[in-house]
């Protein structure tokens, strides 16, 4: 029994020892020793366990004098190796191979009681060699690692560091209510300067856009391609609108696509909305809604969550050619001597003057930008005299605080309850905010019920959309999203941007109605386009009033390609009457024309759709197509009642070009377009008569007369410049023999004459006698014969 649980103490022992042998680690080199002691000593080992005398073991198994020493040798051996390696080979170069340890074949040994210690030794010593081993190339693999990524750091960390303060300090300055653009684009450069990537794509943007800085294209096209290649998602947007617009490439909107693709990816926004569009509406691409639908949900996603109570910064539209139709600025841009007026009559002391000027400034717009430190001026003043508005309003300042107002529960409570006991559903509203969250009072759902529902019922936009939100949420009542969908459609009417997106996400899952992916995509466009990056709207038309017109043109193309239909628009203008010097020849300029108004009507501008009718039938940009140019003018006609496409509509009609003539269908035309416009009476009454000539003309054909019509076709053709060259000849005729008579002529008159001349003096003497009048001209004697 006792020799058996020897044997099978050395099977465990020798299977455990081959699961152990058969680990293999990785190294950094494998070089054979040549020290001719250590063969011998392996050679007298082998020799030894070959004769069955097992090598020699100390008394106490637990020192290993010999081990430890072989161990020494080979940590000495392993050093002096990596030495060379690390001499001799790039630490990026060192191969790795596999250490494979070998332990010899105990099958022969006779004495089976010294098996297992023998074994023992070997395999602790074994153990030890490879944890040292393993250390070492654990070792190589640190030095490795951290070269590897020190070579890719910026040698001066200190810099690194200070290139990240100076771009948050530019961006501070940025995200400002009060937004200084200058110091902010200052402090990127000096970011830009210290190898800040996201400081020279906002540098590049720059000077891309000549806003606030000069135009410098090419600059920016440098510094987009090297930061694209970085992988910055902000450069590839940046040369994706380059190769769409092109403008510093030759167009591409492959290339384009491309570059959109890798920036979304990135999260950038602007080209979430690019590409989000193009799916929408087909440019360069399959129409897509669901693709459409996903781009579009970020970045509305992304704006919905800043949007604070105020409800941001109003976004003011102005169609440069809405101002050419209409013979003026009519954009309701403040003119500064109106707003100058409104300053004088609030420093005197009138209450309305000052809440309008505080309202103008809390949400900008209309050329005013935002300032809440003025606000809080002048709605302090109103609220002094006892204004509810302005305590309202007061309290929303409060109640989020700004960058000079500190936010304070407790006087935002003061100003709504105040303005809430006086009726005013701003305060109301305020005050059921401030109960939903327990904001300086106890929350209570209910009471903010109450509130909201005050608020609501007097229309207030704000009051609509909690109600819209507890009622979707199923807070402080039970679910309903029937009534969700009323409250929310209410607030979005008033143009409230969480409504939109709330209807949005409730059109896009089919929540409490059907399932519409168009018109979520709608919605959801609607939210995107109220991003911080509006504003460059504005920026836009500054820069176009100011006579900065390649400026304006390129803020204006960005935003076309975002998808922003008052952008496309603008740029078409900019670009229909020669005002921009960025392409090659006037044919580009009027090719490119056409792209921008196409995009813009297809979004539901009719003077868009206008424009694309006088583009074909002019051959602007395209060949002459009366038929297209028809098709143009008949849907901005039928879908917005154009008045202009009306009249273009009779004339096609009346000269037969693109349709069949028909004088009845012209008049009907002109009929409408009177209708339709106020301005469009006088032109159409000087038509209308026309039309009547005309008719009156083709009636006398069926007459004898009729010889008079045949006449040749070069004539027949161009009657209406026959007709008015001879109007022109009566009316100069007219003229001439109407002039004045001078006295040189009466005095000729007098001398060819002189009976017939006295008889008529003596006729008009007799006249002013029976007048009363003394004329001593008339009095002289008649000459002596």
């Amino acid at each position: 029994m006792k020799v058996y649980t020897m044997c099978c103490r050395s099977k465990l022992l020798i299977a455990f020892a081959l699961i152990l042998i058969s680990y293999k680690i990785n190294a950094a080199y494998q070089e054979p020793n040549t020290d001719p002691q250590h063969q011998l000593h392996q050679s007298t080992e082998s020799a030894q366990m070959k004769e069955g005398k097992p090598h020699t073991q100390p008394k106490n198994i637990g020192k290993q004098r010999k081990p430890e020493k072989e161990l020494v040798e080979v940590q000495e051996r392993v050093q002096n190796s990596v030495n060379k390696v690390d001499l001799e080979n790039p630490v990026g170069k060192i191969e790795f191979d596999t250490i494979k340890l070998v332990v010899a074949d105990f099958s022969k040994e006779k004495d089976g009681k010294k098996v297992p210690d023998m074994l023992f030794d070997i395999l602790e010593n074994q153990k030890r060699m490879i944890q040292k081993i393993a250390k070492e190339i654990e070792e190589i693999d640190s030095r490795k690692h951290s070269a590897g990524s020190l070579a890719n750091e910026i040698p001066p960390k200190l810099e690194v560091n200070d290139a990240d303060q100076i771009y948050e300090r530019a961006m501070m300055v940025l995200n400002k209510t009060k937004v200084d653009r200058v110091l902010g684009h200052k402090l990127m450069v000096e970011a830009a300067g210290k190898g800040h990537s996201i400081a020279r794509s906002h540098v590049a943007w720059g000077q891309l856009l000549g806003n606030p800085v000069s135009l410098d294209i090419e600059s920016a096209r440098t510094s987009f391609q090297e930061l694209a290649e970085e992988g910055l998602p902000d450069a590839h947007m940046g040369l994706g609108f380059m190769y769409a617009s092109g403008i510093g490439f030759n167009v591409s909107q492959a290339k384009a696509m491309l570059h959109y693709t890798m920036a979304a990816a990135g999260e950038n926004s602007w080209a979430q909305m690019a590409l989000g569009y193009r799916y929408w509406a087909g440019v360069g691409v399959p129409n897509s809604c669901e693709t459409a639908l996903d781009y579009y949900r970020k970045v509305a996603t992304n704006v919905a969550s800043q949007v604070t109570f105020s409800g941001g910064s109003a976004v003011h539209r102005i169609r440069l050619q809405d101002e050419v139709d209409n013979s003026g600025p009519s954009s309701g841009i403040l003119d500064n001597d109106l707003i100058d007026y409104y300053q004088l009559l609030a420093d005197k002391g009138d209450v309305q003057a000052q809440v309008g000027l505080g309202q103008l400034h809390y949400q900008g717009g209309r050329g005013i930008p935002l300032d809440h430190q003025r606000a809080l001026q002048y709605f302090s003043q109103a609220a002094n005299s006892g204004n509810a508005v302005a305590m309202a309003f007061l309290g929303k300042l409060y109640l989020e605080g700004s960058d000079n107002i500190k936010a304070n529960n407790e006087t935002a409570f003061k100003f709504f309850k105040k303005a809430a006991d006086l009726g005013n559903p701003v305060g109301q509203s305020g005050l059921g905010i401030m109960y939903l969250h327990g904001k300086g009072v106890r929350k209570d759902t209910l009471k903010a019920l109450k509130y909201f529902a005050k608020a609501a019922d007097q229309g207030w936009v704000d009051g609509q959309l909690q109600l819209g939100n507890m009622y979707y949420s199923g807070i402080g009542v039970q679910r309903d999203f029937k009534l969700a969908i009323k409250y929310f459609s209410l607030a979005s009417q008033s143009g409230h941007v969480l409504a939109f997106y709330n209807l949005g996400q409730m059109h896009a899952v089919g929540l409490g109605m059907m399932r519409s992916c168009p018109t979520a995509v709608e919605l959801f466009k609607n939210v995107a386009e109220r991003g911080k990056w509006t504003n460059r709207l504005m920026s836009g038309y500054q820069d176009y009033r100011s006579y900065r017109f390649e400026e304006a043109f390129m803020q204006y193309a960005l935003l076309s390609e975002m998808g922003y239909e008052v952008a496309q628009s603008n740029a078409g203008f900019l670009l229909d009457r020669e005002e921009v010097n960025l392409f090659k020849n006037r044919g580009e300029e009027l090719l490119r024309a056409l792209q921008y108004w196409g995009r813009a009507a297809a979004q539901g501008y009719s003077a868009a759709q206008v424009k694309l009718g006088d583009y074909h039938y002019y051959g602007m940009g395209t060949l002459i197509d009366y038929e297209m140019a028809a098709s143009h003018y008949r849907m901005a006609s039928e879908q917005q009642n154009n008045a202009q496409a009306m009249f273009n509509l009779g004339y096609m009609h009346e000269q037969g070009l693109g349709m069949k003539k028909d004088i009845h269908l012209a008049k009907r035309c002109y009929d409408l377009a009177a209708d339709s416009s106020v301005d469009a009476k006088v032109p159409v009454t000087l038509a209308l008569i026309k039309l009547q000539l005309l008719f009156k003309l083709e009636s006398l054909k069926e007459t004898p007369l009729k010889i008079m019509f045949d006449l040749d076709e070069n004539i027949a053709s161009n009657w209406d410049l026959y007709l008015i060259t001879a109007i022109t000849i009566l009316f100069g005729a007219a003229l001439y023999f109407r002039r004045p008579v001078t006295a040189a002529g009466v005095q000729r008159a007098e001398t060819n004459n002189p009976v017939a001349y006295n008889h008529n003096n003596m006729n008009e003497v007799e006249t002013d006698d029976r007048r009363g009048q003394n004329n001593d001209l008339h009095n002289i004697d008649p000459p002596i014969n």
